[in-house]
Parts: structure tokens; sequence; C-alpha cells
């Protein structure tokens, strides 16, 4: 009887234990996809940090074309247009530039009106040279000295050309970016700057 009891009593102790392992392995499983979704939230790649890098000085650039249009521009409808462009662009480039703070990469610096020439062989800055839509100096000093409708035709045509190469860009990162906040701005980007497009093209056609 003795014998049967113990026999009893350790089967008893071996299933409690079993019970106990399987609930610390099924909650290490349940805590395991949560920790695995928010990595990958969070996750970006070589591409987000080029979209960044590139769009930052494009934007920058995008704002000193519109900062020329309140003192220069004829037509209200490109002081409209120029106004918008700051309110836009501004706010995401201090977000981007947040991204690559927090993601340890390079930030770039402020250079506006900079040729393609001159970003060539920039430390941390491959592949911005021959960005698409920039304009050089040569085009800058242009816009800098023209007024009224000259202005208007210039910034638009410009602008135009600018705006085509942020697509470009922002298109390339939908496809290929991983980080979902930049895949959604490239979003925003390409829906809003195409819509403009829209709007200057008409804009040229009615001078």
């Amino acid at each position: 009887m003795r014998t049967t009891r113990f026999a009893a009593l350790t089967v008893s102790a071996v299933f409690a234990l079993a019970a106990c392992g399987g609930g610390d392995d099924s909650g290490s499983a349940a805590s395991s996809p949560s920790v695995s979704a928010e990595t990958s939230a969070d996750a970006h790649n070589a591409q987000d940090v080029s979209f960044a890098q590139g769009m930052i000085p494009h934007h920058q650039q995008a704002i000193e074309m519109a900062e020329l249009a309140d003192g220069r521009a004829a037509s209200t409808q490109v002081k409209d247009l120029a106004a918008r462009v700051e309110k836009a662009q501004g706010p995401e480039i201090s977000t981007m530039t947040g991204w690559l703070k927090s993601w340890d990469e390079k930030v770039p610096e402020s250079m506006p009106g900079m040729d393609h020439s001159g970003m060539e062989g920039m430390e941390g800055m491959e592949g911005m040279e021959g960005m698409a839509g920039m304009m050089d100096s040569a085009d800058m000093g242009k816009l800098k000295k023209a007024s009224g409708k000259d202005f208007d035709s210039m910034f638009l045509t410009m602008m135009v050309e600018h705006h085509e190469g942020a697509v470009e860009m922002a298109t390339t990162e939908k496809a290929k970016g991983q980080y979902k906040a930049a895949t959604a701005m490239a979003g925003d980007i390409v829906t809003a700057q195409n819509a403009e497009i829209n709007e200057m093209k008409k804009l040229l056609g009615a001078n």
C-alpha cells in the first residue's frame, strides 16, 4: 500500500511540474508576437535613410524658392502656392530630421541653392549629386533676379520640375521603404505635390 501511495504521489508531482512548465512556455510564446510586432513597426532600412537625407535638402530648396515669391511675384495665386509650400514642407523637414537623429544617421546641413557639383564628395551624403528636380546655383540666381510676371513664369516652371523630382523620390520610398511613418509621408508627398503640379501647369497655361 505504501509503495502504491508513493508511486501515485510521484506521478501527481510530475504532472504538476509539467503543468507549471507548460504555463511558462505558453506565456513566453504569447508575448513573442507583440515584441516582434513592435520591432517590426519601428524597423527602418537603408531606403528610409536615403529618403530622409535626400528629401530634407530637396525641401529646403523648395522653401528657399517659395520665400522669394513674397517680394517678387505678381500673381496672388503664385504667392498663395508659395505660402502653402512653406507651410507643408517646413514641418516635414523637422520630422525627417527627428528620424535621422533617432537612427543615429547624418542629418544634411542646410544647403539651399547648392549646385550638384557642390554636393559631390560630402561625407555621408553620397547619392545626392544630380538629385531629381534640384535647381543648380545658376537657376537659383536667375530666379532671385526676376520679378513680376517673369518671376511667376520662372518660379512655376522650376517648381513643377522640383515637385516632379520630389514625387519620383517619394514613389521610390513608397515602393522600397520599410519605416511606416516614412512611407506614409511619401504617400502624402505624392498626392499633395501631384495636385500642385497640375495647379501650376494651369497657371502657366493662363500666363
